[in-house]
């Protein structure tokens, strides 16, 4: 063997782990940066993210691993809760702190009662029209990618749900919010069109994740967190595969069923018909039905456990 093949380190082989890591991404990187590096830190073979945050954005980002990653798509659907700062006086090209000063507007004396009018506003079903700085495509193409061409297009506005809006604090430039929304809500959005409610323009200055549907977000659960535990560590802080479905409703299959399921066969089964219900054999979850009118055990989505 060479001296050369001998200093040469092994490669650390991927395993079929499965399970979701509640992520607190750092400013600076973007999401499919962090679910690569936190992949590597798992060495899963398998993983994806549940909604994507900007670079310059921060928080909660839900990591699935393995299975787990048949149940991402529950997650990206969910509601999102957020804290954010909107900076007054200017817009930019982006809508945050990333781009360059776009439009200028003094800002008038703010109060209390007059924020809190305008946030009312807000608060309900409303109509947004996406940022050009955003992932969604046109023609195939992202508009991010138009956009930094200096290519501007027509978007539709989309339906979009502000649950709620609370206001943390403020000053003569600056108010922070807390914000729970839709899928499909842009904040930097939400933030501009504020600013231009209380009289003014404005831009996100910071922007942090603290909740996705039943998830909240452990701050501690960072990507150097991660790098200081041994693997044993990490894989104890792994929640089940099944956690971002964990609200269904859970159901036995039948006695001797269980790899009928797995199959992707039916059974019958005595319980009253349901949608989307989790699948148990024991303690084991194999993966999500319908229950039909006639007592129909239907697979859906079967894990590989």
């Amino acid at each position: 063997m060479s001296p050369t093949t001998q200093n040469t380190p092994q490669k650390l082989p991927r395993r079929p782990i499965n399970g979701v890591f509640l992520l607190n991404k750092p400013l600076g990187i973007s999401s499919n940066a962090a679910l690569q590096k936190v992949r590597w830190l798992f060495r899963a073979q398998k993983a994806g993210h549940t909604g994507a945050l900007d670079p310059l954005a921060s928080g909660l980002l839900p990591i699935c691993l393995g299975e787990a990653t048949k149940f991402s798509h529950y997650l990206l659907d969910s509601a999102k809760r957020y804290q954010t700062t909107i900076q007054l006086g200017h817009s930019t090209t982006t809508g945050d702190v990333e781009g360059d000063i776009w439009q200028q507007q003094q800002v008038p004396p703010l109060s209390r009662e007059k924020i809190e009018q305008v946030l009312a506003a807000f608060c309900g079903g409303i109509r947004q029209i996406p940022p050009m700085y955003s992932a969604l495509k046109k023609g195939g193409r992202p508009l991010y990618e138009l956009a930094r061409k200096g290519i501007e297009v027509e978007r539709e506005a989309r339906p979009i749900t502000i649950y709620a809006i609370e206001l943390l604090s403020f000053t003569e430039t600056t108010i922070s919010l807390d914000i729970t929304c839709s899928k499909g809500t842009y904040i930097r959005v939400l933030g501009e069109d504020i600013a231009i409610a209380l009289g003014t323009r404005g831009h996100l200055s910071w922007l942090h994740r603290i909740q996705t549907g039943h998830f909240a977000l452990i701050p501690e659960y960072t990507i150097e967190y991660l790098e200081s535990l041994d693997e044993a560590e990490r894989d104890a802080l792994l929640l089940e595969v099944y956690a971002p479905v964990d609200h269904f409703t859970k159901v036995q299959v039948p006695a001797g069923r269980a790899d009928y399921f797995k199959k992707g066969m039916e059974s019958n089964i005595e319980h009253p018909a349901a949608a989307q219900v989790l699948v148990f054999d024991a303690e084991t979850c194999l993966g999500l039905a319908e229950i039909t009118d006639k007592n129909r055990l239907v697979p859906k989505r079967v894990l590989n456990l």
